[in-house]
């Protein structure tokens, strides 16, 4: 889930100062934390406690509240700052931005045994989203983001092959297994190219407008830092466009040792435990 807070941090100081470029200083002495690192935070908490229905809306309203100026759209913020739990339909990409952490405890191992998915955290994905957003936009980006990331721990992870060779070796082969799964699942379309959408792509907060440029801005990536770099480069909500990229290229790549040093610097202690805590208590159980 560090991926996504990366790209959070790195888009922050570019989500109202969109550039249309892969050129730029990946860390900026300006860079912040924003909405997207807190609500990541508070979905890997609610997972960590058990992962039900209170248990997101609980941790939500906890960090929110305890976060009160980091941005927040204007429904949510009105939904953290009220006793109100239900839903109200939202179809934000906050529910994608947000999800990584469940993405992370879907057992990659079940799947390679028998050909099913992990409904573990496929379900937490999908309450993750509906304690809010769920109109099925909504539901549809955080499902879609999830399973952009858990099918990179698994293809990238070396679970799958054809006559049981893994295909981890060939990332073109991996990325288009994705690709293939993400457009028959969500029918999003994942055909353009970055030059394609670049050009005419504007600010857009809602999942059906981010969700697919964001898993673009990773199928033509190399790395994790070039992922990150694409995602800034077509402009929009550059924070959590890039905050959605960075969740999928962990799974795909990792992060590289100094580029979560930087990011850990922009973050509090209060966030850096959570962190830790996910890497003492959840990380070792699902590595890959």
């Amino acid at each position: 889930m560090l991926g996504a807070i990366v790209g959070d941090i790195v888009g922050s100081v570019y989500e109202w100062h969109n550039i249309k470029t892969k050129d730029f200083p990946l860390f900026r002495e300006d860079c912040f934390f924003t909405d997207d690192t807190v609500m990541t935070c508070a979905v890997a908490e609610a997972v960590m406690n058990g992962g039900n229905r209170d248990d997101f809306v609980n941790a939500m309203k906890k960090y929110g509240r305890m976060y009160p100026d980091a941005d927040y759209g204007g429904r949510f913020g009105s939904w953290l700052a009220s006793d109100d739990t239900k839903p109200y339909n939202s179809f934000g990409n906050g529910s994608a931005m947000r999800v990584s952490p469940c993405a992370w405890v879907m057992n990659c191992g079940f799947t390679a045994r028998t050909g099913l998915w992990p409904a573990n955290g496929r379900n937490m994905a999908q309450l993750s989203a509906e304690v809010t957003h769920n109109h099925p936009e909504g539901i549809k980006g955080a499902m879609a983001t999830a399973d952009a990331i858990f099918l990179c721990r698994y293809y990238f992870g070396g679970y799958y092959g054809d006559y049981e060779r893994p295909i981890n070796d060939d990332p073109a082969e991996c990325k288009k297994r994705i690709k293939e799964h993400i457009e028959a699942e969500y029918k999003y379309d994942l055909s353009r190219t970055l030059d394609e959408i670049r050009p005419t792509y504007q600010f857009n907060e809602t999942c059906q407008d981010t969700v697919p440029q964001a898993i673009i801005a990773f199928l033509e990536s190399n790395d994790f830092e070039d992922a990150i770099r694409n995602a800034i480069s077509l402009g929009g909500d550059s924070d959590t466009l890039a905050a959605i990229t960075g969740s999928i290229a962990e799974a795909a790549y990792g992060i590289p040792g100094w580029i979560k040093d930087k990011a850990y610097s922009y973050l509090d202690e209060t966030l850096k435990d959570v962190l830790r805590r996910w890497d003492e208590l959840v990380a070792p159980i699902y590595r890959k």
